[in-house]
C-alpha cells in the first residue's frame, strides 16, 4: 500500500518516517581493517617550528630593546667612573688583602643565565609550549641586563672604592699623599685602580639574584609551590636558587671585594628587576593561571585545560559516536520540518 501524503504535500511524493533515517544519509561502513582516524578538536600545542617565528615578530621590538641595553651594558664598562676623595684616614678601613675572586667573572652568565634556560628548555621539550619557553628566555634576558645597567650605572656614579682599595693604589705597600688634602696619590695599575672605584653596588650579586630569582619565580610557578597543599619540599626547591645567589654575596665579602652593604643593595637590585619581568610575562604563581605566561591565555583561554598542558587539549572522538550525533541532529530537524509544514497545511497534526 503506498503511503498517503497529507493534503499540503505535493502529489507524487511519499512521506518519509521522521523516525527513520532517510537512505541517502547512511554512511557505508568501513572495510574489514580499516581503522578510522578519529577527529581531533581542541587547541593544538604550540610548537616552536608553528609559532616560533610568529612570537619573534610580535615580540621584535622587545628583542630590538635587548641589544639596546646589551650595547650600553659595554659603555658603561669602559667609562672611568667617578674618583671620589679618599683620604689618608680612610685607608685603614681599605686596606683589606688583594684576593682573587672565588667566582670568576666568566662563571655568572653561565649560572644566571644559561642555566636557567637549559631549564627552560627541558620543559617545553616535556610541555611542547613555546609561549613559555620564548617568554621565559625574553623575561630572563629583561631582568638581567636591565639590571647590569642599573648596577654599572649606579657604579660609575658613585665611584665607591672597594675594600682592598690600598693595595690597588699602592702595590708596593709605600703610600703616597697630597701634602695639603692628604688625598691618596696611586701608583698602581690604572686598570686596577679602575676597578677599584666600583664597589657599590655589587655585579656578581645583583647578576645573582636577577637570573636565580627569575628561575625562582619561574618553578614557584611550574610546580605549583602555592597550592596550598602543605608540600614544603616544592618551597625548598624555589629557594634553592635564592640560596646560591646569596652564597655568591657571601663570597663577595668573604673575598674583601665588596663592602656588606655593597652585596646587601645588589641582592635587593636583583631580586626586583627579576620580580617585575617575570609578572611582566607571568601570572603570579599563586594564581590559578599561574602555570603558564599571560600569552597562552590568549592562544588556549580555556583554564580547565591549561593547568594539564598543552598535549591534553586534544579530545578525540570515535567515528561511531559522531555518526550518532548527526544522526539525532538530522531526526531532529526532519522532525520539526514536517511539523511545521502540517501546521501550514492545517492539518492538526504534529507528524
Amino acid at each position: 500500500m503506498d503511503n498517503a501524503g497529507s493534503p499540503g504535500d505535493p502529489p507524487g511524493e511519499s512521506i518519509e518516517s521522521p523516525l527513520l533515517p532517510a537512505p541517502e544519509t547512511k554512511m557505508p561502513p568501513p572495510g574489514p581493517g580499516a581503522a578510522a582516524a578519529p577527529i581531533q578538536l581542541g587547541v593544538p600545542p604550540p610548537y616552536l617550528r608553528t609559532h616560533g617565528a610568529k612570537m619573534a615578530r610580535r615580540h621584535m621590538y622587545d628583542w630590538i630593546v635587548l641589544l639596546l641595553l646589551a650595547a650600553i651594558e659595554v659603555v658603561l664598562n669602559l667609562i672611568t667612573p667617578f674618583h671620589r676623595f679618599v683620604a689618608e684616614f680612610m685607608m685603614d678601613d681599605l686596606r683589606y688583602p688583594m684576593k682573587p675572586n672565588t667566582i670568576p667573572v666568566w662563571a655568572v652568565p653561565i649560572y644566571a643565565v644559561i642555566l636557567p634556560m637549559l631549564i627552560f628548555a627541558a620543559i617545553y621539550v616535556k610541555k611542547k609550549n613555546a609561549y613559555d619557553l620564548h617568554h621565559a628566555i625574553l623575561g630572563l634576558l629583561f631582568s638581567v641586563l636591565i639590571t647590569g645597567v642599573l648596577t654599572d650605572a649606579i657604579k660609575d656614579g658613585v665611584g665607591r672604592p672597594r675594600p682592598n682599595f690600598y693595595y690597588r693604589c699602592f702595590p708596593d705597600g709605600v703610600p703616597n699623599y697630597e701634602a695639603v688634602t692628604r688625598q691618596v696619590i696611586c701608583h698602581g695599575d690604572a686598570k686596577v685602580i679602575k676597578e677599584g672605584h666600583k664597589s657599590f653596588p655589587s655585579g656578581h650579586t645583583s647578576w645573582s639574584f636577577a637570573g636565580l630569582g627569575f628561575l625562582s619565580w619561574y618553578l614557584a610557578g611550574k610546580i605549583r609551590v602555592f597550592d596550598r597543599g602543605g608540600h614544603i619540599a616544592k618551597l625548598c626547591i624555589v629557594i634553592l636558587p635564592l640560596l646560591f645567589a646569596a652564597m655568591v654575596g657571601v663570597s663577595r665579602v668573604a673575598d674583601y671585594w665588596h663592602h656588606w652593604q655593597d652585596v646587601f643593595a645588589g641582592g635587593i637590585l636583583g631580586l626586583v628587576v627579576a620580580s617585575f619581568c617575570y609578572l611582566q610575562f607571568f601570572p603570579h604563581p599563586a594564581s590559578k593561571h599561574g602555570l603558564w605566561p599571560h600569552a597562552f591565555r590568549h592562544h588556549n583561554p580555556n583554564p580547565e585545560t591549561e593547568n594539564q598542558g598543552t598535549t591534553d587539549t586534544h579530545q578525540s572522538v570515535p567515528p561511531h559516536d559522531l555518526s550518532m550525533v548527526q544522526y539525532v541532529a538530522s531526526m531532529e530537524m526532519r522532525t520539526n520540518g514536517r511539523a511545521l509544514d502540517n501546521m501550514e497545511a492545517g492539518s492538526g497534526r504534529a507528524w
